[in-house]
């Protein structure tokens, strides 16, 4: 237990003393002296070479310093999402040592393919960044459903929700303490830890791809609900002007490629000559900030359904801000302002603030890490695994 505390505080402190430990443990000086040589003995932290550099050193013997070894451990951050997956390694500094991208193809609802293409980004950059396997404490998923706190999902509509998880938190049992959870409350994490969110007591990390979902943070802490579902906008259904959760990238997508992209004088599109596959969201932005009539309606409508979607969520919870997460937001400026005007001339005070996220495509993958720290934290010693796992595709085969 002692061990413990003293493990604790390393993992959250950049150097420290004994003295540091004391005042933060009560533990005695020839504890704490003798608990971390022990640490030191098992790999997890180190004694910096310049004890000089310390701001308590004035003269004689400086004290002993120590720190955490960043590469004691390290944790997986796992963004799945419908259509690809990114899978990231992080040391214990939360360093992202590297990341791959693989996409799911065609077969994207196929079980089977998932969980495939899923070991293949892990055990890619794993080889990667050098990482073995024993040495990862934590891994966490991202996934566009809801999830319990067993790491499963309800089947949902169509069997959606089920499809997009097949079975992680089973088939990833040796890649240390496995969570699965759902997207948008990762992207909140990270938007409260890394990014805009720091500071902000109660708002809504809006991920706005493919389908609308909201990671709530309220008075500071995330919100999950009884299934795991806080924040799955399956109520935008009934919402006038919305109508349903189809995310922002999807609706510009589908709205341009509806329109045969020309403008209203019949004049052609810049994007008309585009191949179906190459019209995205992004395309349809740079039209429209290149003056393109067409985009530019197309980036006025989805203005108009965010305006919708941030007074729902400010209307329920009262939140401050809501957050828009996702490769969308790098580039959804105009949207924004168009929300901004929106809420501004038709909705009724308080409404709330409307930000573009600066983690980009990276807020999931990076919320996921910084669950993986948070575990290491609260349970450094019982992460440590023992024996000789398997590798991911091993373990799914089993």
């Amino acid at each position: 237990m002692n061990a413990q505390a003293v493990l604790r505080f390393a993992v959250g402190h950049s150097v420290f003393n004994a003295s540091n430990v004391i005042e933060a443990t009560g533990l005695t000086r020839s504890t704490v002296i003798g608990l971390c040589d022990y640490l030191i003995e098992l790999g997890w932290i180190h004694q910096p070479e310049d004890a000089r550099a310390d701001p308590e050193y004035s003269k004689g013997r400086p004290a002993r310093r120590f720190a955490l070894r960043s590469d004691a451990g390290f944790v997986i951050g796992v963004d799945a999402g419908e259509h690809s997956i990114t899978a990231a390694v992080a040391n214990l500094r939360g360093e992202v040592l590297g990341r791959v991208r693989r996409s799911y193809g065609d077969q994207r609802f196929d079980s089977a393919v998932r969980l495939s293409v899923t070991c293949d980004a892990i055990d890619t950059v794993l080889a990667d960044c050098a990482v073995p396997i024993e040495k990862v404490l934590a891994s966490v998923f991202g996934i566009p459903s809801p999830t319990d706190s067993d790491g499963h999902s309800p089947v949902g509509q169509d069997g959606y929700w089920a499809s997009m998880n097949p079975g992680l938190s089973d088939a990833f049992v040796t890649y240390g303490r496995v969570v699965v959870e759902n997207d948008a409350n990762l992207a909140a994490i990270a938007e409260q830890s890394v990014g805009i969110g720091q500071g902000t007591r109660s708002f809504a990390a809006l991920l706005s791809g493919e389908r609308f979902g909201a990671g709530l943070i309220m008075d500071g802490v995330l919100i999950r609900g009884q299934h795991g579902g806080a924040g799955e906008m399956r109520v935008l259904d009934l919402v006038d002007g919305v109508g349903s959760a189809t995310g922002l990238a999807a609706l510009a997508r589908d709205w341009a490629q509806e329109s045969k992209l020309t403008d209203a004088g019949g004049a052609a599109s810049p994007m008309a000559e585009l191949p179906r596959v190459d019209v995205t969201a992004e395309s349809v932005l740079t039209a429209a900030r290149n003056g393109d009539e067409t985009s530019l309606a197309i980036v006025d409508r989805l203005g108009d359904r965010l305006a919708r979607v941030c007074f729902v969520l400010a209307s329920l919870l009262d939140v401050e801000r809501v957050i828009l997460v996702g490769a969308i937001a790098v580039a959804a400026g105009p949207i924004i302002d168009r929300a901004r005007t929106v809420l501004a001339e038709n909705f009724y005070a308080p409404i709330p603030e409307i930000a573009a996220s600066e983690l980009g495509a990276d807020a999931v993958v990076l919320g996921a890490i910084q669950r993986g720290l948070a575990l290491v934290q609260a349970d450094p010693l019982g992460l440590v695994l023992v024996g000789l796992p398997l590798t991911a595709t091993e373990s799914v085969n089993l």
